[in-house]
């Protein structure tokens, strides 16, 4: 019974903090309503800023790493009792000492003190051996079947504590949460993420008004999951709005807390956890790229800046002493990648009508989702770190993004994250090309919504101009 709780406890903590529709549509699934996608009318469409809350850096650093923005879980006891102690790699105190970095020991609202997860499970990775914060997660697995998963724990919290107990209570909303969404959320690849489909198939059973849980779905939610890539924390300083489609407007502290419908009860908790994501959002303005960790040769990086100045700073704008981001929505058509995320998930008009009516845009600092046939051009602050590339993580270095006749159509990497498994040459994830598809860990192109296809304006570079472009880049 230890190994297989240990299994469900390293697979559905990691699961939980994925995120950041009229309540009488029908249910149903497969391929649902149009999305509600307005075309650019340029090619090119700069999206302006909103008004920002200021915050607390230091205070916020504090709330993200001890906070109870989710305060439902398993008790501690069993959490170390199957797991053992976790390395101390935020350097916490208290139980948090021995809890992992992407986890927290919080006080449920009975007093019960549970495990829970926390916003690093998503947001932050080891690299080189080092714990980087703010650089998105790209080795979970969601792949896997929650329900099975959260079936186990169920049976271990019932035969332990009983249902009647102050430990069910402070981990039944948890278990809730898991039990409704566990469908709709599996990708099909390892190293992708699913919080898009996850906010839906959460949307589906909370009140937008009231933010209470509905054990009825009220909305439908698709079958398929199209999937993400999580974008680096350092890069939201510059961006006027959030996703890589640009959907995010308004306040982003309060699009951010969303995330924790999972274990949501009412508006009171989301708004205590509003008048701390203030701070939460200053800490992540304050996060700044981690520097390249090997040698670059300064006569390439020389003549990269400039063929990066003529060819790309267009769309992602200009670094140095005066650095600029020109915040531009770029037309599926003109950019050519794989166009499903911005038609699904938050696209479909019951979710954009849902959340541009609920409670979450509401009141001073509201914030709205605005669905465009775009994606938006990212800040490359720190692009080398930030591989695989494009917004569902489909390619898996800088060399290949540049060259797209060489990008594999299907490859496999080993999910480390040490130095011997990082490519200096490529800038990316050392990987093999696989003939065939089949195994979660094999990222296969073909499938819908992980295309690698467009942004092919590095084509018509030499290799050695290539080389210098590469070099350049690791530079930001």
């Amino acid at each position: 019974m230890g190994t297989k709780n240990y299994i469900f406890l390293t697979v559905v903590f990691t699961f939980v903090f994925l995120s950041s529709c009229k309540k009488d549509s029908p249910i149903s699934s497969g391929p649902i309503d149009d999305p509600i996608v307005e075309e650019p009318v340029e090619k090119f469409k700069y999206i302006p800023p909103s008004s920002q809350r200021n915050g607390d850096a230091a205070a916020g650093y504090q709330y993200l790493v001890y906070g109870d923005y989710i305060d439902s879980g398993v008790p501690v006891d069993l959490y170390l009792g199957f797991t053992g102690q976790g390395s101390n790699r935020l350097n916490r105190e208290g139980d948090n000492a021995n809890i992992r970095y992407s986890e927290t020991a919080v006080n449920a609202p009975n007093g019960q003190r549970v495990v829970t997860s926390n916003c690093l499970t998503c947001h932050a990775q080891t690299l080189n051996g080092q714990l980087v914060m703010g650089l998105g997660n790209t080795i979970s697995d969601y792949t896997v079947d929650q329900a099975t998963n959260v079936n186990l724990v169920d049976q271990t919290m019932r035969l332990l504590y009983g249902e009647t107990s102050a430990e069910w209570e402070a981990y039944e909303t948890y278990s809730r949460g898991i039990h409704a969404i566990a469908d709709d959320v599996i990708t099909e690849v390892r190293g992708v993420n699913s919080a898009d489909k996850l906010a839906v198939a959460l949307a589906s059973h909370i009140n937008k008004h009231d933010l209470t849980w509905l054990d009825e779905p009220q909305l439908p939610v698709a079958d398929e999951v199209i999937p993400t890539d999580v974008p680096a924390w350092w890069l939201l300083k510059k961006k006027n709005t959030m996703f890589y489609s640009g959907l995010g407007r308004g306040d982003f502290a309060r699009i951010m807390i969303a995330s924790n419908g999972l274990a949501t009860t009412d508006s009171t908790k989301a708004r205590e956890i509003d008048n701390n994501f203030d701070d939460v959002l200053a800490y992540i303005f304050s996060l700044e790229a981690p520097e390249y960790p090997e040698v670059i040769d300064a006569t390439r990086v020389l003549a990269g800046e400039n063929l990066f100045n003529e060819k790309c700073a267009t769309c992602h704008g200009s670094y140095g002493d005066n650095e600029t981001y020109p915040n531009l929505l770029v037309s599926v058509d003109e950019v050519g990648t794989d166009p499903h995320l911005v038609s699904s998930n938050f696209a479909y008009s019951y979710f954009v009508d849902w959340y541009n009516t609920s409670w979450f845009s509401k009141g001073e600092n509201r914030a709205y989702l605005k669905a465009e046939n775009g994606y938006m051009a990212p800040p490359l602050d720190g692009i080398w770190a930030t591989a695989p590339y494009l917004h569902n993580g489909s390619i898996p270095t800088l060399e290949d993004l540049l060259n797209s006749s060489q990008r594999p159509e299907k490859w496999k990497r080993s999910f480390g994250t040490s130095a011997s498994e990082y490519d200096n040459e490529k800038v990316g994830w050392k990987y093999t090309v696989e003939s065939i598809s089949g195994s979660s860990l094999i990222y296969d192109t073909t499938l819908k919504g992980y295309g690698n296809e467009g942004h092919t304006y590095a084509d018509d570079l030499t290799e050695e101009d290539r080389k210098d472009l590469i070099e350049y880049l690791k530079t930001l």
